[in-house]
């Protein structure tokens, strides 16, 4: 395989990285919600790529194609994307209103601002 013909892949894996750099390396709660999403998208952008066929079409049965010299593009890929995406507003709406209970608890939303209050109040 050429290297130009698998330029969606070097995509995701830099999507994947970013997404992970930055959910690791940040303290701050919306920063790393953020980083999640671009690590979700990246997986959506790997799924879509595996289940592309070059030359396929739409799985509708076309008239008058008795030999089945057409070739198809699996659609379950595209469908379990869709569910995927829906899921993933989902997730980050629950996020980010666990943020604003978060800030309006200990008025911040830096994980080590957030650990120290803890402490404190463990002592």
């Amino acid at each position: 395989m050429i290297v130009e013909n698998l330029f969606n892949y070097w995509i995701v894996i830099v999507l994947m990285m970013t997404g992970f750099y930055t959910v690791v390396s940040r303290g701050n709660l919306i920063k790393k919600i953020v980083g999640l999403n671009i690590f979700q998208t990246s997986v959506f952008v790997l799924f879509i790529s595996m289940g592309k066929i070059i030359g396929g079409t739409a799985p509708i049965l076309v008239q008058g194609d008795t030999h089945g010299d057409v070739v198809y593009s699996n659609p379950l890929p595209s469908v379990l994307i869709l569910t995927a995406i829906v899921v993933g507003v989902a997730t980050t709406a629950l996020g980010l209103a666990l943020v604003v209970r978060i800030r309006e608890l200990y008025g911040s939303v830096e994980e080590e601002e957030i650990h120290g209050m803890d402490e404190e109040e463990a002592l």
